[in-house]
């Protein structure tokens, strides 16, 4: 079983509270839209008190064009991404020579070539670096990134690897686009990379006494036919507009119980037996969804609350936040399990089981 040996996190510089957030829209949208107290509302019925941005607030306005914001991805995804991996690996106490496998997420910018292979450049990594660059899974692609590359070390159980999520949500708001979606998602998403390393179950451990660290004990993913417009992108002149739909918190009700439940089963266990619960932070109504469907008991997800709040969802990095917040905070025993879960276009879910 894979060992997680580290998580860092990495927020861009730029902060804004959601009030001044709420203050840019408001004048960008004010001669386009006849009721501003409207947008104000959905905004601040996120639950997200402030976010991290690629850009100083007020350079968005000369960021005009596809291009333009996708250059400013390009570059803000290195050194957000280099900054990631060199904690996450310096966290481990590895040595970045020491990496044998990266894996890169993202779904909110395009790079050919891919992010990973800008960092090999800048990181000094092997030349014989393995790369998989993984684009379009959205929120769910922290944990499907995490569970890829648990499967990558069973195969070669003497290696090291990393994963590296970066979103910059900020670089695909479409100012034109009026539409409930785009509106909320301008409200909820957030800019942050995070990075985690493993190691195969053949290579030392950490010396750190008392240092526990989770096992990846199991994956599995599901799939649910007929849902790509629940979530994703429609590919615009523009750049990327939102497909949001109001039914996610509809489907993870009607999903997540089920998938959960039969999970844990195929692993001798059941709900009760979840000491640490990990859940994207998909928004308040999904985070709802998460703990009525699964009964969990009060707190399970204050992490995941937590995130949300203080920078926003930050798809496919937000889970490894929350993870990163629980590793920190030494909250787990050994023998405790943990579950890790996430949703996104698909739509789709994983779960990955976790062992202290």
């Amino acid at each position: 079983m894979p060992t997680i040996r580290s998580v860092a996190r990495a927020l861009p510089p730029h902060y804004a509270d959601q009030e001044q957030l709420i203050a840019a829209f408001r004048d960008a949208w004010s001669k386009q839209h006849f009721n501003l107290e409207r947008l104000e509302d959905l905004h601040r019925a996120v639950g997200v008190g402030g976010r991290h941005l690629a850009l100083p607030l007020a350079e968005y306005a000369q960021h005009t064009t596809f291009q333009q914001r996708n250059d400013a991805w390009v570059k803000g995804a290195v050194e957000l991404g280099e900054k990631a991996v060199r904690e996450a690996v310096a966290a481990a106490g590895l040595a970045l020579g020491d990496l044998s496998h990266i894996f890169f997420v993202t779904v909110t910018g395009l790079a050919t070539p891919s992010i990973d292979a800008r960092l090999c450049n800048r990181l000094g990594l092997n030349t014989d670096i393995r790369r998989t660059p993984i684009f379009g899974l959205g929120c769910v692609a922290g944990a499907a990134g995490t569970a890829r590359m648990s499967d990558w070390l069973r195969g070669f159980p003497e290696r090291h690897a990393v994963l590296l999520a970066v979103e910059l949500c900020s670089l695909t708001l479409q100012r034109e686009d009026l539409s409930i979606a785009n509106i909320i998602a301008s409200g909820l998403f957030g800019d942050g990379a995070a990075a985690m390393v493993m190691s195969g179950d053949q290579v030392a451990k950490p010396g750190a006494p008392g240092k526990r660290l989770p096992k990846v004990v199991a994956t599995t993913s599901a799939f649910y036919p007929n849902t790509e417009r629940v979530m994703g992108w429609d590919f615009v002149d523009t750049g990327f507009k939102v497909v949001l739909s109001a039914k996610v918190p509809e489907v993870v009700s009607q999903h997540v119980r089920h998938d959960v439940d039969g999970f844990l089963k195929s692993q001798g266990l059941d709900r009760s037996k979840i000491r640490h619960w990990v859940a994207h932070t998909g928004g308040p109504k999904v985070l709802k969804a998460f703990e009525q469907a699964l009964e969990l008991p009060p707190d399970a997800l204050k992490r995941s609350w937590a995130s949300l709040r203080e920078v926003g969802n930050l798809s496919s990095a937000s889970v490894l936040f929350v993870l990163s917040e629980l590793l920190e905070s030494e909250a787990a025993q050994p023998g405790d399990y943990g579950l890790l879960m996430a949703m996104g276009p698909g739509f789709c879910a994983e779960l990955i089981l976790l062992q202290w």
